[in-house]
């Protein structure tokens, strides 16, 4: 059995709960916070269930959890060589507001700098989902 190391990152957020999944849960906003998407995601062509991003190395297919009232987010990415990457996003209540986390596997093919390199892109993702709802908050 094989059990990857992982690290949860989190961050808080000054919104309600609901709202905070309501925005993240759209794949359209996924672009406005989240940069390793570059100008966002489309709805494959052929399966709904499926979004689409452009990559360097060619079309990534994604694919997400269904909506649920448990504030699971978890997706799917599909890199084009065909490698799967699976990841656990949720969101809590912490008060009024509410607590994101994105759990970050450390993949056999990545080197400790690459899985840095993506902690610190997460981390500036989560900061960026924060602004972005914390500034559109009444």
């Amino acid at each position: 059995m094989t059990v990857h190391p992982c690290r949860p990152i989190t961050i808080g957020v000054a919104c309600a709960a609901e709202a905070v999944y309501a925005y993240t849960a759209d794949p359209e906003n996924m672009a406005d916070w989240a940069a390793g998407i570059g100008d966002g995601l489309r709805r494959s062509p052929d399966d709904n269930d499926v979004w689409i991003a452009d990559t360097p190395t060619g079309e990534a297919r994604v694919r997400f959890s269904p909506a649920n009232p448990f504030g699971v987010l978890d997706h799917w990415v599909t890199l084009p060589d065909g490698t799967e990457i699976s990841v656990p996003l949720r969101v809590v209540a912490n008060g009024d507001g509410a607590e994101v986390t994105l759990t970050l596997f450390h993949l056999p093919a990545m080197d400790d700098a690459a899985f840095e390199r993506d902690a610190a892109a997460v981390t500036r993702d989560l900061e960026a989902l924060k602004a972005r709802l914390e500034q559109s908050s009444p």
